[in-house]
């Protein structure tokens, strides 16, 4: 039966709309990130402005993501994203007008990454958490998040390779101006939409009260927290590996932008494979060993990826990278949305993006440095060893008991007036 299928949330029309427009939206985004993170590589020729590059972004999402969160219990999900579309879209105008005028300098190409990241810090709190609003039958819920990671996947696994050729024949401009006519299709599938009118909260605090009845909560929820913990070794230590990407392309495979572009869509390919895999697993799947199995995966791609010397023999090891790399995090705040109250879910992700953001362009700018200084391969095999020593950590700290405990947690747990 239908129910049973894989693309079993698609038969609610709000959430297929909400695929259909981000899908497109999404290649856009990542032909855009594509294209930034090449022409500051090609402007500088330093591995450690990509690092900076990164934190340009996400630093500001860092920073204004638990503010983010808060925003997002407060009003309309629906709204927010409605702006957020909007101003990511003008933003995406901006950097395609500066770079045709082929009159820009790194300063300007980072000072609208940050905006970007500031505009993210609302708009992914209030992404992740509507989707419960457009799912009717919630135990289709982790069906849509599995999709809607596998949708983030084919992006990557599409948009890089796009980029690739792109970058080579028509310049980064073109990429920039493209991603900006990616963002109709998202708000044509948001003004299609049917969503129940937002009741606003009749309680009104001080946003420092709700922030702190965010963390408290988070403190009574051991297991959800141990998650967010886990999220934040991952994006400090062993993500960001993504930035060696370009430097393995010109560097050690003697490349070029297209180089880069292959690289980018086998670990994209992987990635939706492994969000595909976790879409069509049987319900009442233990979430917490799909991560603990997916990051022993991405230990091993690293390694294998990191030994290699020519791009022939790294594209298989990317595949292995791309499975175990997306998967850790998609199935952890698959765990999150599931298990934490509905009046706390944007508080709760907007710590999810504190640590995720926060931690990112942290360890962007710690591997483009450890880069410079050992070199790509080494590195990246010091990561995969990272990574095999966080899975082997938390297969400890993941008790049996801790997740029964936290959801009684959940259902006696009430929100203060």
């Amino acid at each position: 039966m239908f129910r049973n299928h894989t693309l079993r949330a698609f038969q609610n029309r709000n959430f297929a709309l909400f695929f259909a427009g981000q899908s497109v939206s999404q290649i856009g985004t990542w032909m855009q990130q594509t294209a930034v993170i090449w022409i500051i590589y090609t402007t500088t020729h330093s591995a450690s402005m990509i690092g900076v590059a990164a934190f340009a972004q996400l630093f500001p999402t860092f920073l204004l993501s638990i503010l983010g969160g808060v925003i997002t219990d407060r009003h309309s999900r629906y709204r927010i994203l409605l702006f957020t579309q909007i101003a990511a879209m003008i933003q995406a105008i901006l950097l395609a007008a500066l770079v045709f005028a082929n009159c820009y300098v790194v300063w300007e190409i980072l000072s609208l990454s940050i905006l970007l990241g500031a505009i993210n810090a609302l708009d992914v709190p209030a992404r992740q958490t509507i989707v419960h609003e457009m799912v009717n039958d919630k135990e289709d819920l982790a069906n849509a998040i599995s999709l809607n990671s596998a949708m983030a996947n084919l992006a990557k696994l599409i948009g890089p390779a796009l980029s690739g050729l792109i970058l080579q024949r028509l310049g980064a401009g073109t990429c920039f101006a493209i991603n900006a006519g990616s963002y109709i299709a998202v708000i044509s599938s948001l003004l299609l939409m049917k969503l129940p009118e937002s009741q606003a909260s009749p309680i009104k605090k001080k946003v420092i009260s709700e922030l702190a009845e965010g963390f408290n909560y988070l403190r009574q929820m051991p297991a959800i927290t141990l998650v967010i913990v886990l999220i934040t070794f991952l994006s400090l230590l062993i993500l960001p590996y993504d930035t060696l990407e370009p430097v393995f392309a010109k560097v050690v495979f003697k490349g070029n932008a297209s180089t880069y572009g292959y690289i980018s869509s086998s670990i994209g390919l992987g990635a939706l494979t492994g969000t595909l895999l976790i879409a069509s697993a049987p319900k009442g799947i233990n979430l917490r060993k799909v991560v603990l199995i997916s990051i022993a995966i991405l230990a091993i791609g690293l390694i294998l990826f990191s030994r290699m010397g020519t791009l022939k023999l790294a594209l298989p090891f990317a595949l292995i990278l791309g499975i175990g790399s997306i998967t850790p995090i998609s199935t952890s705040i698959a765990i999150i949305q599931m298990e934490a109250h509905p009046q706390m879910r944007g508080r709760v992700m907007g710590y999810v993006v504190l640590a995720f953001f926060g931690m990112l362009p942290l360890g962007s700018l710690l591997i483009s440095t450890l880069s410079q200084k050992i070199g790509a391969p080494a590195t990246m095999l010091c990561q995969g060893i990272a990574a095999l020593l966080i899975a082997t950590v938390f297969y400890r700290l993941f008790g049996k008991n801790t997740k029964a405990s936290d959801m009684n947690l959940y259902n006696e747990y009430e929100i203060p007036n």
